[in-house]
């Protein structure tokens, strides 16, 4: 009787590494194709319109800090002079925008100042910027 040999030496391996990198590229093209639903898009919210009354269109008032003091409408203006109009501006409507730019070799008292008036004059709706 003749039987068959059987391989007695090392049991087959199952290697690792390619069934990493199959999971790897199965997590990538899961991620990839995956198209989420825009949740804010599905939200129902209804918000009150705004009444006629609500909508009015504000001024916006360019303020300019300079090294040697203030430009308001293009024109070189004197702190008292700014405060006197601001003061005035301020009796008509408290909403008026106010765009202050400084230059790069304004000073910082200068534009501290006309942050004092505006605050005075409860003109709250500023806008800094620099130049």
């Amino acid at each position: 009787m003749h039987t068959k040999s059987r391989n007695k030496g090392d049991a087959a391996k199952l290697e690792m590494t390619p069934m990493i990198d199959v999971v790897f590229q199965l997590l990538i093209f899961f991620i990839v194709t995956l198209k989420q639903d825009d949740i804010l898009a599905h939200l129902d919210v209804s918000r009150p319109e705004p009444s006629p009354m609500e909508i009015v269109e504000t001024e916006l008032l360019t303020i300019t800090v300079h090294r040697d003091g203030y430009v308001m409408d293009e024109r070189p203006i004197s702190k008292e002079t700014l405060d006197r109009r601001l003061t005035r501006l301020s009796t008509f409507s408290k909403d008026i925008s106010i765009a202050i730019k400084c230059t790069p070799d304004s000073s910082h008292d200068k534009l501290i100042a006309l942050l004092d008036i505006c605050a005075k004059t409860e003109l709250d709706n500023l806008s800094v910027f620099s130049m």
